[in-house]
């Protein structure tokens, strides 16, 4: 438990802050405080009620897609197909984009070229099929289509620059649990 505590030292502190900061903004009537500390909780709750199921899906994913398939259709040499696919499944998918690093993890774990992991980033930060019908509800086709167009091919310029910048050698960081591998 102290090894905890110890490990854990600074973001115990900011979550002490962050109560502290609610409390004195409760007694004080400070709007603004409660404001954040509501959206804050909203947040908090999304997260939580998100997380179990996707890591769920990324363990299958994880578990019943063979290295090989993704590297032989978004590996090194995968080109343009590569780049077709990972923006497919990333308009497929749904939710937050913390919802996507861990499936460019297990993308990159099982051989993605850095390109396809920053395109699939990119592509999910913008086009995921939920967001995008909510964006032609609110904004109209013709918006939605001309954004699309114009921010595709800079995300796929800037994977194409990152692969340059990072190399072959990209790494990612290894989540503690997967450590043995």
């Amino acid at each position: 438990m102290k090894e905890y505590f110890i490990k854990n030292k600074v973001n115990l502190i900011l979550i002490a802050v962050l109560g502290l900061f609610y409390i004195i903004s409760v007694v004080a009537n400070f709007g603004f405080g409660i404001k954040t500390m509501g959206n804050f909780t909203d947040s908090f709750i999304e997260m939580i009620t998100l997380i179990p199921f996707m890591f769920v899906l990324i363990g299958l994913f994880d578990v019943w897609v063979p290295k090989e398939v993704i590297e032989k259709h978004v590996g090194q040499d995968s080109g343009i197909k590569g780049m077709l696919w990972v923006i497919l499944l990333s308009m497929l998918q749904g939710g937050p984009l913390y919802g996507a690093f861990p499936v460019a993890y297990i993308l990159w774990k099982k051989g993605a070229s850095t390109r396809n992991i920053f395109v699939y980033l990119g592509a999910f930060s913008t086009m995921k099929i939920p967001m995008l019908s909510f964006e032609i509800g609110y904004l109209g086709l013709k918006f939605s289509l001309m954004r699309t167009l114009l921010t595709l091919p800079v995300f796929i310029l800037t994977a194409i620059l990152m692969e340059k910048i990072f190399g072959k050698n990209f790494k990612m960081k290894q989540p503690e649990s997967d450590k043995k591998d």
